[in-house]
């Protein structure tokens, strides 16, 4: 999120403006809408697979499950829309049709940290998304070494966290599913620890 736009706007014109801006997407904060920025090739890499690995999984624990990419708002809430990396829902008004616009119940999301938004994904974003009484894992994934964090929500709230490094299975327990950091990154360029140098892609 690199753009505020000070006008207030309704979710309707947000809306309206979406469908008919061909100069990037917009995020809908209450009646404030927020530009979207570019991200790096590997950012693009990471959400691409991404969204591949936990298909893949869905698939074969023969889930029926709905994944979609950063082109896809998702409604936090009335007045929040985002454009998670990933979404993942499994309610049935979230099929995809050639009408809808928008995720309504997301059970997961995904968001790839970059420089201009990892203070934002870990503070506000967070917060709006835990405030979402469908969402129940947040996911975050590092873009300069291998490394992704997962926060639940528990009986007693968002509570629980888990940390995975490079070689390590990802589970997202709300979903059933399994998959590897090295399918995550897979041609990414990211190093696999801090300490190693930038691969050249």
């Amino acid at each position: 999120m690199a753009q505020r736009e000070q006008t207030y706007v309704t979710v309707e014109e947000w809306r309206a403006l979406e469908q008919t801006n061909r100069d990037g997407k917009h995020e809908y904060i209450d009646g404030q809408i927020y530009a979207m920025t570019g991200g790096t090739l590997s950012h693009g890499r990471l959400g691409s697979n991404t969204v591949r690995a936990i298909e893949d999984a869905l698939v074969a624990a023969e889930k029926s499950c709905y994944i979609y990419n950063s082109d896809v708002a998702v409604r936090v809430s009335p007045t929040r829309y985002t454009y998670p990396d990933t979404s993942i829902s499994c309610d049935e008004q979230d099929r995809p049709t050639p009408d809808k616009v928008e995720v309504k119940s997301p059970r997961v999301i995904v968001e790839v940290l970059s420089d201009t938004t990892e203070a934002y994904d870990r503070g506000r974003k967070f917060a709006f998304y835990r405030a979402c009484p469908t969402m129940q894992e947040y996911v975050l994934v590092d873009a300069k070494y291998q490394a992704v964090e997962v926060h639940r929500r528990t009986a007693k709230g968002w509570t629980a966290s888990q940390f995975y490094e490079s070689n390590d299975e990802i589970e997202l327990v709300s979903l059933g599913v399994h998959f590897s950091m090295a399918a995550l990154y897979k041609n990414t360029g990211v190093p696999e620890t801090a300490d190693e140098p930038d691969r050249k892609i």
